[in-house]
C-alpha cells in the first residue's frame, strides 16, 4: 500500500461482529450457498438477503438440482448468531421470512457453461460468471501475511462474540463493531494509537459495568503486547448507550461489508462482494486466488508488500490482465517481472482455480465473518503456502 518511508503515519481498520445487520445477511447468503452445494456442487447461486425490524427477505438467481429449505436456514443462523427472543429486539422463530428466488439468466450461462475459448472446438471450460477487476494483499505485519489493523479488529470482534456466548458478559447482545488505528514508521507498526469497541447491551445495565466487562474480557487479553499500553486509547460504546441493535436499529444488507472481509481499506478493492455467489463467480473465486498468489509472493521472500490484481471479462476464461505491485518493497524482480512470473505459474481460468482451491464443496458460512483471508483459525485452501517452491523455481 505505501512505499518503504521512514515517514510515521496512522492506518485505520473496522470489523463488525456476527450480530451486526449487514454481516447477518452475508452469513444467511453464504449458509443458503452451503446448503445448496452441499447437495449439488453444479449449483449456479447468487444469494442477497435483506433484514429489518422482524423482517428477512431473500432474494436472487439459483439454478439448482437441489432442494434448500430457506426459511428454516434463516431462522438456524439467526439462532447460532444469537438472535433469540425479543429482547435482543429479533427473535429467529417470530420474525418474517420472505423469499424471491428466480433462475439464474440464460444469456449469463450461456458464458459461464462455455467459455469463449472453447466454443468451436468441443471443450466445455467454464468462463467467468461476470467481467470486473479482484484484487489481493498480502504484507509482513503478521505471521498471517496480513496487515495488522484489521487482524486485531478481526480478533476483538471475535472475542467479543465469544465473551457474549460463553456467559462472562452477560449484558452483551449480538451487534457490536471494533476500531483499531496503528501507527506506523515506514512499513513498521509501532504502537496502537486508538481502541473502538461498541456492543449491544441490555437496557437494565449501567454503561460503566459494559465498559468494565469489555475492557476485562475483551481489550486487555486481545492486545497485551509491545504495541499497546497506557498511552493508547481506549472508547467503549462512545455515544454512552447501545440497547437498540441488530436489524431493529439498522437494515442489513449482503455485501456491504466487503472492506471488512478483506484488508481493512490496505488493498485496493475491487467491488464485488463475496457471500452468497457460488464459485464460478469471479468476484469470489477470482479475490482468493488473488490473495492465493500475493500471500505465496511475500513467504517466498520476494517483496515484503504484495497486491494482485486480476481482470476478467464476461463468458472468457483467461483473465484479460494480471498485475502485481510491490509498493517499492520488491526483491531481486521488478513488478513486471513478477506479473510474468505469475502468469506463467498459475493458471488461472475459473475452472482451474475450482479445482486447486476445491471450491465445490459447503465451506463459505465460516468465513461470512471475521474475513475471508488471514484466518490462521480456518485451513482454507486460499490461505496455504503451497506455491512458494513453485514460484522459487520458475
Amino acid at each position: 500500500m505505501f512505499n518503504s518511508t521512514n515517514d510515521a503515519w496512522l492506518f485505520t481498520s473496522e470489523s463488525v461482529t456476527e450480530g451486526h445487520p449487514d454481516k447477518v445477511c452475508d452469513q444467511i447468503a453464504d449458509a443458503v450457498l452451503d446448503a445448496l452445494i452441499s447437495h449439488d456442487p453444479c449449483a449456479r447461486v447468487a444469494c442477497e438477503t435483506v433484514v429489518t425490524t422482524g423482517l428477512v427477505l431473500v432474494l436472487g438467481e439459483v439454478t439448482t438440482s437441489a432442494y434448500a429449505d430457506i426459511p428454516l436456514i434463516v431462522r438456524e443462523t439467526l439462532r447460532r448468531i444469537g438472535y433469540m427472543g425479543n429482547h435482543t429486539g429479533f427473535d429467529a422463530s417470530s420474525c418474517a421470512v420472505l423469499t424471491s428466488i428466480d433462475e439464474q439468466s440464460s444469456d449469463i450461462a450461456l458464458g459461464v457453461d462455455c467459455s469463449l475459448e472453447s466454443r468451436g472446438s468441443g471443450g466445455h471450460d467454464t468462463g467467468a460468471g461476470d467481467q470486473g477487476m479482484m484484487f489481493g494483499f498480502a504484507n509482513s505485519d503478521t505471521p498471517e501475511y496480513m496487515p495488522l489493523p484489521i487482524t486485531l479488529a478481526h480478533r476483538l470482534t471475535k472475542r467479543l462474540a465469544e465473551t457474549r456466548k460463553s456467559g462472562h458478559a452477560p449484558s452483551l447482545f449480538p451487534d457490536g463493531k471494533s476500531q483499531v488505528t496503528i501507527h506506523y514508521e515506514g512499513e513498521r507498526p509501532v504502537h496502537i494509537d486508538t481502541v473502538v469497541v461498541s456492543s449491544q447491551h441490555s437496557a437494565d445495565v449501567p454503561p460503566e459495568q459494559v465498559r468494565e466487562e469489555i475492557e476485562d474480557a475483551v481489550i486487555y487479553p486481545v492486545l497485551a503486547g509491545d504495541l499497546f499500553d497506557s498511552q493508547t486509547k481506549i472508547l467503549i460504546n462512545p455515544t454512552g448507550r447501545f440497547v437498540i441493535g441488530g436489524p431493529q436499529g439498522d437494515t442489513g444488507l449482503t455485501g456491504r461489508k466487503i472492506i471488512c472481509d478483506t484488508y481493512g481499506g490496505f488493498g485496493h478493492h475491487g467491488g464485488g462482494a463475496f457471500s452468497g455467489k457460488d464459485p464460478t463467480k469471479v468476484d469470489r473465486t477470482g479475490s482468493y486466488a488473488a490473495r492465493y498468489i500475493a500471500k505465496n509472493l511475500v513467504a517466498a521472500g520476494f517483496c515484503s508488500q504484495c497486491e494482485v490484481q486480476i481482470a476478467y471479462v464476461i463468458g472468457v476464461a483467461q483473465p484479460v490482465s494480471v498485475t502485481v505491485t510491490t509498493f517499492g518493497t520488491g526483491i531481486g524482480r521488478s513488478d513486471e517481472e513478477l506479473s510474468t512470473l505469475v502468469r506463467r505459474a498459475f493458471d488461472l481460468r475459473p475452472a482451474a482455480l475450482i479445482e486447486r482451491f476445491d471450491l465445490l464443496r459447503p465451506i463459505y458460512t465460516q468465513v461470512s465473518n471475521y474475513g475471508h483471508f488471514g484466518r490462521p483459525d480456518l485451513d482454507l485452501p486460499w490461505e496455504r503456502l503451497d506455491a512458494v517452491q513453485e514460484l522459487l523455481s520458475n
